[in-house]
């Protein structure tokens, strides 16, 4: 990790592009998605007509896109990194990630006393429960910090991957990033499919920005192929990931409508479903970063999820200029994140200034 750090990857946009786009990206998933996250696909398709959800339900979030507890954890996230320094090592990553963590946890419920490691939790709007998950809050409650070697339950919720596509933006060394995500993602889910698809987000996130010009698919089946060889002591749980990413491969490249396709993988309420259903998305629409972020929501399981995971890699892939200015102009806290992102970019250069 002492390798300089690129002023842009391929030929497209620059890294800090990519940057907001990850951010971004991934807030208006999942805020595209948040509104219907309980709704079955028949009830969506019965609010929304066939082709479900495709613009923010304004009228149910009062006039604002409202984001969840996907993004609040992912800018926690980034934040975390931030805070850590630059050439830390994997365990201090962790732990400041974890105590960014619990300045979240306080601003859901001030049951703990905040760390203060991020100016994140004096934002007002983010002292606002979005539906956080169980295991979040129970694991953060416990006042131990849960890692891969030191379980805490057996949660394989996809919690642990939805807010991890920062790590992958922060180190430019791809087995850095897969190993701090899978630390993330084990503060608060132990089941190796709770950690798992966090490296593997991290991997792909990773590869869209500081990679060699491989398309989406030639990442995700590189992914496919790594994750036995990462994950050696959980072979049943990394086989089963890579199953699940070589499905949405294969089902991305069908004639089958996304409505079809996508109950295959799951709902999306585990880690291993919830990515390989944003992989397909991703991989079904490639160019178009509307197109994914809407087949990611409309499936009737843990839409903003999804939709966070699909848009953290598309805007990675395709950067800041491929969003339309419909998904930006009512996302709520545009500015947070536009800062966020910002301090992420300068770090990670810090990280890897020579």
């Amino acid at each position: 990790m002492t390798s300089k750090i690129a002023a842009t990857s391929t030929n497209g946009p620059t890294t800090s592009d990519r940057f907001d786009g990850c951010l971004f990206g991934g807030a208006i998933g999942d805020a595209l998605g948040y509104p219907v996250e309980f709704m079955s696909y028949s009830e969506i398709v019965r609010q929304f007509g066939a082709e479900g959800i495709t613009s923010y339900w304004l009228a149910k979030t009062g006039g604002k896109a409202l984001f969840s507890d996907d993004t609040q954890m992912t800018l926690f996230t980034a934040e975390g990194l931030v805070s850590a320094g630059p050439h830390a090592n994997r365990l201090t990553y962790a732990q400041s990630i974890y105590h960014a963590y619990l300045d979240w946890l306080h601003t859901q419920s001030s049951w703990n006393e905040p760390t203060r490691v991020t100016w994140l939790i004096k934002v007002h709007d983010l002292h606002s429960r979005r539906a956080p998950g169980n295991t979040c809050l129970s694991a953060l409650g416990s006042n131990e910090m849960g890692a891969i070697d030191k379980p805490l339950n057996d949660s394989c919720g996809c919690g642990g991957v939805m807010r991890v596509a920062p790590v992958g933006l922060f180190f430019k060394d791809p087995n850095a990033a897969v190993a701090v995500a899978a630390d993330a993602a084990a503060i608060t889910h132990s089941h190796p499919l709770g950690y798992i698809p966090a490296s593997g987000l991290a991997f792909i996130v990773n590869r869209c920005v500081y990679g060699s010009g491989e398309s989406l698919d030639q990442i995700v089946r590189s992914l496919v192929a790594a994750l036995p060889v990462w994950f050696e002591n959980a072979p049943e749980e990394a086989t089963t990931m890579a199953d699940l990413l070589e499905q949405a491969v294969r089902l991305a490249a069908n004639s089958e409508p996304d409505a079809t396709n996508i109950p295959l993988l799951g709902e999306g309420w585990v880690g291993h479903e919830a990515l390989a259903i944003s992989v397909y998305a991703c991989l079904r629409h490639p160019s178009d970063f509307s197109a994914a972020v809407i087949a990611a929501v409309n499936h009737g399981g843990d839409a903003d999820s999804t939709g966070a995971i699909a848009g953290n890699i598309m805007g990675a892939l395709l950067g800041m200029g491929a969003i339309s200015s419909r998904w930006t102009i009512d996302i709520e806290l545009p500015e947070i994140l536009k800062r966020v992102a910002g301090e992420l970019y300068q770090a990670s250069a810090a990280e890897h200034k020579a």
